[in-house]
Formats: structure tokens, sequence, C-alpha cells
């Protein structure tokens, strides 16, 4: 490349207004309390995920990937294809390595293979093999990668989420966007000014780029241009879909409705942020959409505590829901 935009990450985009957003949610994967998948309640919540606009993506941190088997996660792609009958669903193309382990090019070209048959979109997860590679390496992996998938996007995210997390550097990020098989980023950092630097390369280089925020922290990032990716709109998608609509259509019950849902998040996403997807289980426990708030062992846990919280944030929620125009 000739030159990288290097945007001041003192300024920011302008919001984008009445724009239509692009809203795909990181389905949870309930559990019995026994510890086995309640696939019943899967299915449900992939159903109602769809029921409300939103587009699912499975496999992902909020589905547990990095806790399941292989033989569980083609289930979860099989249910997920029975479902929504051809329907548009995003999947984590997801590599159980180790650190110091090589960038496993096969296994990743597998786990997209399972993918396509599926019918999905890929969404490449980093690795330890990947995340290990220099700048340089790491776009050649991507090239390669395009080779065998006509169509994916990629993933950045912070440790904060996963110990083989890197938030890419602007070059290697500038550098992805030259790639046409890969129509779109998850941005994983919690950073605003990551994503606002993102946002700017975006509308300089490649405007049909999707930039998609995994900012929990920061749900209005759609207001200046970035559609999302998020664990927190499984938690209430039929009330993300809702503020989506408000946006698009130049309502002020925009605002109201998403302060409640960026309450929610921080909460739910306080560190230490592993512990999120217990809260989402105590979340969908009580909205009677999940039969146990159980998460495998290794994931931490949030008080009981939180309980009264969540409950507070449901009622205001459905009352959100039905509060009418001014």
């Amino acid at each position: 490349m000739d030159s990288i935009p290097n945007p001041d990450p003192l300024r920011w985009p302008e919001w984008k207004p009445r724009r239509r957003i692009v809203g795909i949610s990181a389905v949870y994967l309930p559990f019995e309390s026994d510890g086995s998948v309640s696939w019943h309640s899967f299915r449900q919540h992939l159903q109602r995920t769809v029921d409300a606009g939103l587009t699912p993506a499975v496999n992902m941190d909020t589905g547990f990937v990095q806790f399941l088997d292989e033989p569980t996660r083609q289930r979860v792609l099989l249910e997920t294809r029975a479902v929504l009958g051809g329907r548009e669903f995003v999947a984590g193309a997801f590599v159980p390595d180790r650190p110091g382990d090589p960038f496993a090019f096969d296994t990743y070209l597998r786990a997209i293979e399972q993918i396509h048959r599926a019918g999905g979109l890929p969404i490449i997860f980093q690795s330890y093999g990947l995340t290990s590679l220099p700048g340089a390496d790491v776009l050649a992996a991507y090239d390669a990668i395009a080779q065998h998938c006509p169509r994916f996007l990629a993933f950045e995210l912070g440790t904060a989420f996963a110990s083989f997390g890197r938030i890419y550097d602007l070059a290697t990020l500038s550098g992805l966007l030259t790639i046409p098989a890969c129509v779109g980023l998850k941005h994983s950092s919690l950073s605003r000014i990551s994503e606002w630097q993102r946002l700017r390369i975006r509308d300089q280089t490649r405007p049909d780029f999707l930039v998609l925020t995994g900012n929990d922290w920061a749900i209005d990032m759609v207001m200046y241009g970035s559609d999302y990716l998020l664990g927190i709109s499984t938690f209430a998608p039929e009330a993300f879909a809702q503020r989506d609509r408000y946006w698009a259509e130049g309502d002020p019950r925009f605002f109201e409705l998403n302060d409640l849902l960026q309450y929610l998040g921080h909460l739910a996403f306080r560190p230490p942020v592993a512990s999120y997807k217990h809260s989402a289980a105590q979340f969908l426990s009580l909205r009677g959409w999940a039969p146990s708030d159980y998460v495998p062992a290794d994931v931490p846990k949030r008080p009981t505590s939180d309980l009264p919280l969540l409950a507070d944030i449901l009622d205001r929620l459905q009352l959100a829901m039905v509060t009418p125009a001014v």
C-alpha cells in the first residue's frame, strides 16, 4: 500500500441519522441445570432472534464456542440450518489451539467448509496461531483464506474477551480492506477511539465494508456508522431491533431505549468481562428463555445480588417497548 490513512484519534465521524442499521446478534447457547445443552431453548432463541429482525450469529463467544467440542459445534450449525430454513446467519470459524501453536490454515478451512455446508457466512475467529503472526503474515493468512472463501467477516478482539485476541494496528486493518472477500470486521476493543479510527478508514477507502461494533460498553456506535455484532443483543433481541427501527425512522425514542440497553450492557459486561455469559444466563432465565443459569465451569460467575438489578431492567425494558411517541 502506498499510504495508510491515519485519522486523528481526537476527531470522530458525524452522526448518520435515519440510517438502516445492520444488526447481528451473537446467540446465547442455553444449558440445562445438569450441564447439557438445551437444544429446544436454543432453537426457540434462534427463532425469536430472526423474528425480531436480527441476523443470528452462532458458535460465537456468547455461544461458548471455545468450550464446545467439535460434535457440539457441528450440531449448532445443523440446528441453525434447520430452524432458519435458508435465511442468512453468521457462524464462527473457530480453531482450538494453544499458545505457541502455528497458524492452523487447514483447520480453518475445515471449519469454513462446515459453515458453508450449513449455509452460513463465516466469521474468522482469532487464534493463538493467527495472532502470533506479524502484520504482513496476518494479511497473507487472510488472503490465503480468501482463496477458498468468497465472503467472510474478520474478527479482532481484545484480551478482555479472550487470551488469544489481538487488536490489529492500522496498517494491518487497512490491508484487510483491500481483500475483496473480506466484507466486514467485528471490532471488539471496547474502545470508541479505536472504532472511530476504523470508521474513518472505512469511509475513506471502502464505504461498503461493514464495521461491526463489538463494544457492549458503547452500543451507540451505530449512530456514527458502525453496524453491530453484539453479545448484549441476545439478552433482548426484540428491544435492539426496535431501537434500530427508531433510528431509521428518526424517532427520538431511540435515545431512551438505547440508554436502557446500555445500562444493561454496562452491568453485564463489567469486569471480569467474560462473566457476561453468566449475566446472559441469569437474564434469560428470568425471562423464561433459558431453563437454568448454568454456564461451563471455566466461565466466571456473577453474584445472585445481580438478579434484582436484572429484573428491574427487564421490567423497564418491557415498559419502554410500549412507550407511545410524543
